[in-house]
């Protein structure tokens, strides 16, 4: 009889084991495929993040190049192609959208990138304030995400024109929380020139310092194309009133928060296979808000 009982106990306890042993390999191997999912998830979403332009991307951050735009026709044809490919050789995600200002008012490129950065915000980590006839050349010049401070790529030591210390136009990388930090940019400037005179104040004024490239070999003119035609596209120059003295003060009334505009159609294009998103835009010039200015067209 003890031999019997035993017997039964030690039957009992290798069954027992055995399934105790079942159980947690079924949860080893449970857990392991739900990691190679997992994995294997993650790295198609980083490698499809954008299987329309056959590139990998492999950082986190989007960036949205805004370039401010009215009859450069023959300038974005160069222009979209190129900077797409100069960003995909440095794995940058991006896309580009041509914010085509399509009323009869003087040509107002910051209110024109207040309206990018609104259309774009929900899905974009940074913008590249960018203007289409400026080509970068030297590969060190980098669109990386600018964590810390507003990266500026076309510095004054190597722009081909503008060579002045507080200079930040052309190219100018700024974080989505920096610029929602400023207001965006001043509505005040119609016709060409002096609104990134105003909007380097504002950084200032936020404790943003512009950083620039350093290590840089080329100079100020084998670092960039520029490939605007003066015979053919002249600029509209003329100032407003004291407009040149309102650049050296911070404008307080005006920017993200107040800029008046309608968006009339969003056309999705592709130049020489590049795809490009044209926004038409049609601002409102506010008199209550730019008495001493005209902004009416001049051409």
């Amino acid at each position: 009889m003890v031999i019997k009982r035993e017997s039964r106990f030690n039957y009992t306890f290798f069954f027992l084991a055995l399934i105790s042993v079942l159980f947690l390999t079924v949860v080893v191997l449970t857990s392991r495929l739900l990691s190679l999912e997992q994995n294997v998830r993650t790295e198609y979403i980083v490698l499809n993040r954008d299987s329309s332009k056959g590139v990998v991307y492999d950082k986190p951050h989007r960036l949205a190049v805004l370039v401010p735009f009215r009859d450069r026709f023959e300038e974005l044809l160069v222009f979209a192609p190129y900077i797409s490919n100069f960003l995909n050789d440095q794995h940058i995600n991006h896309d580009i959208f041509i914010l085509n200002q399509v009323d009869g008012y003087r040509f107002n490129r910051a209110s024109l990138i207040n309206v990018g950065y609104l259309f774009t915000k929900a899905d974009y980590d940074y913008v590249a304030m960018h203007d289409v006839d400026l080509l970068p050349l030297n590969k060190n010049l980098s669109y990386d995400y600018p964590k810390e401070q507003p990266f500026h790529v076309a510095a004054p030591h190597l722009h081909p024109r503008y060579h002045y210390s507080k200079f930040v136009g052309g190219i100018l990388l700024v974080k989505r929380e920096h610029f929602q930090l400023v207001n965006g940019m001043s509505n005040k400037y119609w016709g060409w020139g002096l609104e990134d005179d105003e909007f380097y104040v504002r950084l200032r004024d936020a404790h943003l310092n512009v950083t620039r490239p350093t290590n840089i070999l080329t100079g100020m003119n084998d670092t960039f194309k520029h490939i605007h035609d003066k015979n053919h596209r002249k600029r509209d120059t003329v100032k407003c009133f004291n407009q040149r003295e309102v650049t050296r003060k911070r404008d307080r009334h005006t920017g993200l928060h107040d800029v008046k505009y309608k968006i009339l159609a969003v056309h999705n294009l592709t130049v020489d296979s590049t795809p490009v998103t044209v926004v038409n835009i049609q601002l409102t010039c506010d008199k209550a808000v730019t008495p001493w200015c005209d902004c009416s067209d001049k051409k």
